[in-house]
């Protein structure tokens, strides 16, 4: 009867154990659809100390010695065709190397709040990113990332030492009530360039935010905040162009 009950605890231990950390055999179905269906760049794997997760690398047509690092939003992959698939191929015609990363997720059914525990596999991935393009001879490095992608880099620059040159946020809103989950909070505490992008059709969240977030950049004092508002969506449906063109030309 104790050994039964001692196998339950630690069977309920481990479930909540696994509910706090990214779904790994959903990245490996992820995976498994991307890799072969992948057109321009190379499929790359990079390690974060504990696992293994899939990065897409794609060369500029003229290599500069500079890299972005695309992020992802929620629960989906690194050559997703709305946003992430577009920066990662159109930033290449502007000589700027991309690594699309994937992003710590969990299961379809899981409620966005439940994404705030997995923030903390967040640096660890983008550090394994910016040694992959620094060893391949990327020295100028850019976070980009999109929807809750943004929200979780701007968390992995107010709380870590992430070595890169400046920050592209896109669609980047408050969507819940943790702490680690509201933007905020994190750009008070960043110092680094700064784009915030968002669609002139984006989701509420984001919308209704926009004065809170550059008053957040006031109050970091960070002078290389800025805020841009283009023709879009959430997903920039039907824009993609503008939206490559927009965040190529701040990168300049």
């Amino acid at each position: 009867m104790i050994s039964t009950l001692r196998l339950l605890l630690i069977t309920l231990f481990m479930l909540s154990f696994n509910s706090h950390a990214s779904d790994l055999a959903k990245e490996k179905r992820w995976a498994d659809q991307v890799v072969d269906g992948i057109i321009d760049g190379d499929a790359v794997w990079l390690n974060d100390g504990k696992n293994e997760f899939l990065g897409i690398y794609t060369e500029a047509a003229e290599d500069k010695g500079r890299g972005v690092i695309i992020m992802h939003g929620t629960g989906i992959h690194p050559d997703w065709q709305q946003v992430v698939q577009p920066l990662r191929v159109g930033l290449t015609d502007y000589n700027w190397n991309t690594l699309s990363i994937q992003m710590p997720i969990l299961p379809n059914e899981a409620e966005y709040i439940e994404y705030a525990p997995l923030y903390v596999e967040v640096t660890p991935r983008i550090k394994a990113a910016i040694k992959y393009l620094k060893d391949n001879g990327s020295s100028n490095i850019v976070l980009i990332g999109h929807s809750q992608g943004a929200t979780m880099a701007a968390y992995a620059l107010a709380t870590s030492d992430i070595d890169v040159n400046g920050f592209v946020a896109i669609g980047m809103g408050s969507y819940a009530d943790d702490p680690r989950m509201i933007p905020v909070n994190s750009i008070e505490k960043i110092k680094l360039p700064v784009l915030d992008l968002y669609g002139n059709e984006d989701l509420k969240e984001v919308l209704e935010t926009t004065q809170a977030r550059a008053a957040a950049a006031k109050k970091a004092g960070n002078m290389q905040y800025k805020q841009v508002e283009i023709t879009g969506n959430h997903f920039f449906d039907d824009q993609e162009d503008s939206l490559v063109e927009t965040v190529a030309n701040w990168l300049k």
